[in-house]
């Protein structure tokens, strides 16, 4: 992949109600951004960055032309899922708390519980968001809604972070923290496209800048290449005497050159975050963010480290052209298995050795049924024979019945 983002001739035209051609939002625009690269874009309200931004991730579509990020289309699912994005303002569900809001990305993403776990705890430690965690981002102020707007950017720890106004409502501290994370990122491997106007945030950060104006890139190029002047010359030197300075102005003087000598000054940025800093390091309270200058792991790690035995167990089993197992793969595999077997073993010979007690319980258990069923069959012959011989005894009953009256008749006669 040569080029993170590449436009060509991206134009975007918005129409009034009747179709007619209304604004160039877009014009041409041909942008090129290397990857690990800091790419800042410039220009005046209405210059076009928003809507560049916008159509770059396939939420505008454009009149003409089109982009690619990562490679591929930025409407892509599988390419969206690569890349953070930190729109201009915070859209953010005001009745959820910052890990509710997180979780809630997180999700959107498909990470697992205990990535998203990780990465929440991580993210607003980082952002300085963990004391007021539990707190509806419908209460937080616009810094701190920039803040968790930057933690959700990065949950899916994505490989193009683009960032529109990225330090907008924030404090000199929390300024600071964004630009320091941003070259950390980008130490990381990521790449950066970033839209300010705080032209002094851009120039500490960024590799190359872009200057739009009327939707058309009117300059571009390295940041030190557009800003350095040629024509002057600057030293720096540590104290030194009078006499010394006067030295030096006699020589810039016969070189027909002007010369002016000061002290060095800090930037006032600096100052603040010194005299914050040092309050901080006395424990004073706060209700509001804090800085922090950790980061999370899995945003700086290069390579996840994994141990000898995680390697071990994870690693497949390759098979050869012919389809079999390698000789080396199968002693493995043996290895591996002989610990189940020995298990398997192990419990087949405590289950076999019992107590006698036990064994004659079961014997005598066993015997009772056979013992009891001679009975049962002699039990059932008598029943048989009882009802065989209560019916032949009703039968001759009743022949002595019959038998009776014609002896009697003969008698009588």
């Amino acid at each position: 992949m040569e080029y993170a983002v590449e436009t060509f001739s991206l134009t975007k035209i918005f129409s009034d109600w009747w179709g007619r051609t209304k604004v160039y939002a877009v014009d041409n625009l041909d942008l090129k951004v290397r990857p690990n690269e800091v790419f800042g874009l410039l220009g005046p309200n209405g210059s076009g960055k928003t809507t560049t931004l916008k159509m770059l991730l396939g939420l505008l579509h454009p009149t003409k032309g089109k982009s690619l990020l990562l490679g591929g289309d930025g409407a892509d699912p599988k390419i969206n899922c690569r890349i953070g994005f930190l729109p201009e303002e915070s859209y953010l569900y005001r009745y959820l708390n910052a890990r509710e809001t997180l979780d809630f990305y997180g999700r959107l993403f498909g990470l697992p519980a205990k990535v998203r776990k990780m990465r929440i705890e991580a993210l607003l430690d980082m952002v300085g968001l963990k004391a007021v965690a539990n707190r509806a981002v419908g209460t937080f102020s616009k810094g701190m809604a920039r803040r968790i707007g930057l933690a959700q950017a990065l949950i899916n720890d994505p490989d193009l972070l683009i960032l529109d106004e990225p330090t907008t409502g924030l404090d000199p501290i929390g300024t600071r923290q964004i630009k320091d994370l941003v070259l950390r990122l980008a130490e990381r491997g990521k790449t950066i496209l970033l839209c300010s106007h705080l032209l002094a945030d851009v120039e500490d950060i960024c590799d190359r800048i872009a200057i739009m104006y009327g939707g058309k890139i009117q300059t571009q190029g390295h940041v030190r290449e557009l800003l350095q002047q040629t024509n002057k010359r600057q030293i720096t030197t540590d104290a030194i005497s009078d006499a010394t300075v006067e030295k030096i102005k006699q020589l810039v003087r016969e070189e027909d050159a002007d010369c002016e000598v000061t002290s060095p000054m800090d930037k006032l940025e600096t100052f603040f975050i010194r005299t914050v800093t040092a309050a901080q390091q006395q424990a004073q309270p706060t209700s509001g963010a804090v800085s922090t200058t950790k980061i999370g792991d899995f945003l700086t790690q290069h390579e996840a480290v994994e141990s000898i035995l995680d390697k071990l167990v994870s690693a497949p089993i390759s098979k050869n052209a012919s389809g079999e197992i390698p000789a080396t793969e199968k002693v493995a595999a043996v290895e591996s298995a002989r610990p189940k077997a020995d298990e398997q073993l192990l419990s087949k010979l405590t289950s076999a050795s019992e107590p006698s007690e036990s064994k004659a319980v079961r014997r005598e258990i066993k015997t009772e049924p056979v013992e009891s069923q001679p009975r049962r069959q002699e039990q059932a012959r008598e029943n048989i024979l009882d009802k065989l011989t209560g019916g032949s005894g009703t039968k001759s009953q009743d022949k002595d019945k019959t038998e009776k009256p014609q002896a009697g008749d003969s008698g009588d006669a």
